[in-house]
């Protein structure tokens, strides 16, 4: 598990830097990943949003992200328990 917060700023805040609203993302890293720190999917929760990255793409808010709905995230954990 990461201890990494990715913090993302609220849309309604401004854009010069000062009064701002900031959501933090704290990362989980899958249990199928491996230990080494390298090629890893992760995953963070929201109440809204799932975020979904892998880390062998980038990290620290580089890596591309998939940003599903909680309905969609629960289908796709369905449909691959399934499999």
């Amino acid at each position: 598990m990461s201890d990494e917060l990715t913090w993302l700023k609220s849309s309604y805040s401004n854009s010069e830097g000062g009064a701002c609203v900031e959501v933090a993302l704290a990362w989980r890293k899958s249990s199928h990943s491996d230990d080494e720190g390298g090629e890893c999917v992760e995953v963070a929760a929201l109440p809204h949003t799932i975020h979904v990255r892998d880390s062998k793409l980038g990290s620290h808010g580089s890596a591309p992200e998939l940003m599903l709905t909680p309905r969609t995230w629960t289908e796709f954990i369905s449909h691959i328990a399934g499999a």
